[in-house]
């Protein structure tokens, strides 16, 4: 069995692939003061409260966009299950080609989001990640990694509303029923559910006007990507599992014998 992680600013994704197959995920809360340790105990409770032992475990790979955390994620994959995991960093082979300013610049999700889709689904492609930021993500007819764009997050700008207001409560990100909102609860859901359907419906609109393709597959993944996926008809596959599922397809690229 392999782990993989997926080092967010809100969440850390754990999965345990037995080859192809999902054995176990779940998710912790990033936090950077927790020590090696701490995420240790935490990871080897979870892991026998799922019948799987840290002897199952043999081997990793870590895709981290908190480079505070790396060293001490690394530290707990040796001293908790006896492995060295790999990190996504350059010199990590993808099969990605990024025709961009700056390759470097690429954060691991988004390389490792690429690699899975494109996998998955084949390209042309827009995929379009409701994380901490929201990001879309752009595949071209040849398979390149041509750009995209970073847009505010939808928990974050919820969050910034509240913490900028002195009588904003904080609320629930669902859908309102209607689009006016009744009170103040309802005029906040919203802004936001509506807000972020409408800005997704615009940018997958533009980014397939500048593409110049027929056909061009959305795909979504992230925290509120079913909630967003319901309103609209641009996206047309959700996929919860695309990140953990790239972890697993890099990490089998890079332990095969040449």
């Amino acid at each position: 069995m392999i782990i993989c992680l997926d080092v967010g600013n809100t969440n850390i994704k754990f999965a345990v692939y037995d080859g192809d197959t999902l054995k176990l995920s779940f998710r912790v809360a990033t936090e950077h003061k927790k020590t090696s340790d701490e995420y240790g105990g935490q990871l080897i409770s979870i892991l026998n409260n799922n019948g799987i032992t840290p002897d199952d475990i043999s081997g990793g790979i870590i895709s981290s966009v908190v480079p505070q955390l790396d060293y001490t994620l690394d530290r707990m994959c040796s001293t908790y299950l006896k492995i060295k995991p790999l990190m996504l960093a350059p010199g990590l082979k993808t099969g990605l080609n990024l025709k961009v300013d700056n390759a470097k610049e690429v954060g691991a999700d988004r390389v490792v989001n690429n690699v899975a889709a494109v996998k998955k689904y084949g390209y042309p492609l827009i995929i379009i990640d409701f994380g901490t930021a929201t990001t879309f993500n752009v595949i071209n007819e040849k398979g390149d990694f041509i750009g995209g764009v970073i847009a505010p997050g939808i928990k974050g700008s919820l969050e910034s509303l509240v913490n900028g207001t002195a009588k904003l409560p904080r609320v629930e990100i669902e859908r309102p029923s209607t689009v006016i909102g009744k009170n103040t609860v309802t005029n906040m859901q919203s802004g936001i559910f509506y807000g972020f359907a409408g800005l997704v419906e615009f940018l997958v609109k533009k980014i397939k006007r500048e593409m110049k393709c027929e056909k061009v597959t959305v795909i979504a993944t992230g925290g509120f990507s079913e909630i967003i996926a319901k309103e609209i008809s641009c996206i047309d596959k959700v996929d919860k599992l695309l990140t953990l599922d790239g972890l697993k397809y890099l990490y089998n690229l890079n332990n095969t014998e040449e």
